[in-house]
């Protein structure tokens, strides 16, 4: 069981993990060792909440299909288990983007004290590249 936080979790029923061979350069034992994790998690069928559901298919991200099925393939490690691990936590990173909103900005003004700073610090600089340039001859 996968969990997202106290009140959401996945079952592990939901999460369909296939080992495969992993890609590229890796010696002999790429060859033999299906130690790459590929992971398929259906958004639509899944018991996540509905508004984290309408999140996840709005994200528009490449990990998603079109059918709603998230595809995680994870192959940076040796081992299946740690391939395993990380497949599941990029699953859940995923998942909680969308559940917290972000923050909202609250607009600020700079102060009247910051403005006069600035543009203290602007006629100094300014000054001092005015005396370049002025070269007697």
């Amino acid at each position: 069981m996968l969990e997202l936080s106290r009140q959401v979790s996945i079952p592990d029923q939901e999460i369909e993990m296939q080992a495969v061979r992993a890609q590229g350069a890796g010696g002999q034992n790429v060859n033999k060792v299906a130690s790459a994790i590929h992971l398929r998690f259906d958004v639509r069928a899944s018991s996540l909440p509905e508004g984290f559901k309408e999140k996840l298919l709005a994200l528009g991200d490449q990990r998603i299909s079109r059918d709603g099925v998230v595809i995680i393939k994870a192959q940076s490690h040796r081992t299946q288990e740690r391939n395993r691990a990380e497949a599941l936590a990029r699953l859940k990173a995923l998942i909680k983007s969308v559940m917290y909103a972000p923050k909202k900005r609250v607009a600020t003004r700079p102060s009247k004290g910051a403005k006069q700073r600035r543009l203290d610090s602007k006629k100094k600089r300014g000054r001092y590249k005015a005396l370049r340039g002025k070269v007697e001859t």
